[in-house]
């Protein structure tokens, strides 16, 4: 049977990054550009069900818009770090709210690793999902 990239024994093992976003298209397009390389994705419209997805098969990743309905990213991002189970996960924020930007101490303490605004080119996204990925990876696993 082969195995490789895309195959059924190897795709459990791919980092899975949990993405967060209301807008359908962005949502579409994250998972696109992250599905090229080799990276799994679940989805969530809001913070409520992508909390709820966190916790049912954690994440090795979240990107997050800070703008979603319910549990917006702020609140999202707070309730991970305060879940024992999920406050390891690195967060990667993406927002068109470049006012954000003005408050580090608001993102420092939401736990927030690293803010990206929209619009993000594909490149500088992927680049900053696997960095975020190697920083908390196991040493075994720091290939990429």
């Amino acid at each position: 049977m082969p195995t490789g990239p895309g195959t059924a024994s190897t795709a459990s093992t791919l980092p899975l990054v949990l993405i967060v976003e209301d807008d359908l298209a962005t949502r579409a397009f994250y998972r696109d550009v992250l599905a090229l390389y080799e990276l799994r994705t679940v989805e969530a419209h809001n913070g409520h069900q992508a909390f709820n997805n966190a916790g049912d098969e954690p994440p090795n990743l979240v990107l997050t818009d800070l703008a979603v309905p319910g549990l917006d990213g702020f609140e999202l991002c707070r309730a991970l770090k305060h879940s024992l189970q999920l406050r390891d996960i690195p967060i990667l924020a993406v927002t068109g709210h470049s006012a954000y930007l003005d408050d580090p101490d608001r993102l420092r303490q939401a736990g927030i690793d690293q803010v990206l605004t929209k619009p993000c080119p594909p490149e500088l996204l992927v680049q900053e999902v696997w960095r975020l990925l190697r920083v908390t990876a196991p040493a075994s696993s720091r290939s990429r």
